[in-house]
């Protein structure tokens, strides 16, 4: 397993993140603390929740685990995230000082530690200014019951936002983002990359294999069935079968995952993380699985090395679709100049 610096922070991670979403919800307990003893074994460290995944059972489930294996528990880098409903009313959800300290607390209860390593708010909050969030994760860090804080699901105006408000105030500094983010799904490339390689941002990219798709599962023209996500609802949210099925791009990423996983010996989503794995900014890829066998083959991504033609090959066959400006070409070539001899 690879090590690498949790954002700007001096915590190490290993480059493979244990997401839990699936904990308690599509994962029974014996099968989720299974999934948790392979992913430590296989030096796996950092073990991503939420107080809202299962109704706030996944951070009960890794609780029971971490008492249960104390050893095993000090390698665990710990992260949850607060911003969701936790009631029904008007500041049970948020990230207004009031909600996230009880929504910080909580969690601490459920997951039975003292402190979190990585504290993260799960989405944007238009209604809270950001220096009311910003103060209260500064003052969370101070009291010891967070060592760093990080967001998701933030535009890049937002994360920009965000950290000179910190760095003005001399409060802590976020970390990390988690995107989504995946050969299929590439906008973040526009502005949200580029303000965290500006802050020095580490990124945790969520659903690395599209909802399943860059594993291969799914078939041109054939309907999904069985026990799969699309299977069992193939209308599910941004990974709807129909829409996918229909965007000629969605094939040809697929053809081009094809093509290198062969080359390698090694399954599609194996190539798909790796891809990801070494693009800017990445510090460690959010694997989100239901099964040991399932979190093994996506475990086989750490040991695969892609050599540039193949990136290239994978980048090119995924680029996402824009306009000339201001993201395509005629922009792009405006973002570097000459010193002399050029525009």
């Amino acid at each position: 397993m690879d090590y690498r610096l949790l954002g700007s922070s001096g915590t190490a991670v290993s480059s493979l993140t244990l997401g839990t979403m699936t904990f308690g919800s599509e994962a029974d307990e014996p099968t989720s603390h299974a999934v948790l003893d392979a992913f430590v074994a296989a030096g796996g460290t950092l073990v991503d929740t939420a107080d809202v995944y299962s109704g706030n059972e996944s951070e009960r489930i890794i609780g029971r685990w971490l008492r249960d294996h104390p050893t095993e528990a000090q390698q665990v880098v710990l992260a949850t995230k607060g911003r969701f409903p936790q009631g029904e009313g008007p500041n049970d959800l948020g990230l207004s000082r009031r909600h996230l300290r009880r929504a910080l607390d909580a969690s601490l209860d459920r997951l039975g530690v003292d402190h979190i390593d990585l504290y993260q708010v799960h989405a944007w909050d238009a209604l809270t200014p950001v220096e009311e969030t910003l103060r209260f994760l500064d003052d969370a860090v101070s009291a010891g019951k967070i060592g760093s804080y990080g967001f998701s699901n933030y535009l890049g105006y937002q994360v920009t936002k965000a950290v000179y408000e910190a760095k003005a105030h001399g409060w802590a500094p976020p970390v990390t983002l988690q995107p989504q983010y995946n050969l299929l799904v590439r906008d973040i490339e526009h502005e949200v990359v580029p303000a965290c390689l500006d802050a020095g941002i580490g990124l945790l990219p969520w659903s690395p294999l599209a909802g399943g798709w860059l594993s291969g599962k799914y078939q041109r023209d054939e309907a999904p069935t069985g026990s799969t996500r699309l299977g069992e609802d193939p209308g599910r949210g941004m990974e709807a079968w129909e829409a996918r099925n229909a965007d000629e791009r969605t094939w040809q990423v697929l053809d081009a995952v094809a093509a290198v996983a062969d080359a390698h010996g090694a399954s599609k989503s194996q190539v798909a993380l790796a891809w990801l794995l070494a693009r800017p900014a990445v510090t460690s890829v959010i694997l989100g699985v239901r099964t040991v066998e399932q979190l093994q083959d996506n475990l086989g991504a750490a040991d695969l090395v892609l050599d540039e033609a193949e990136l290239r090959t994978l980048t090119d066959a995924s680029a996402p679709r824009v306009d000339d400006y201001p993201y395509g070409t005629a922009g792009v070539a405006q973002r570097e100049r000459k010193i002399t001899g050029g525009r």
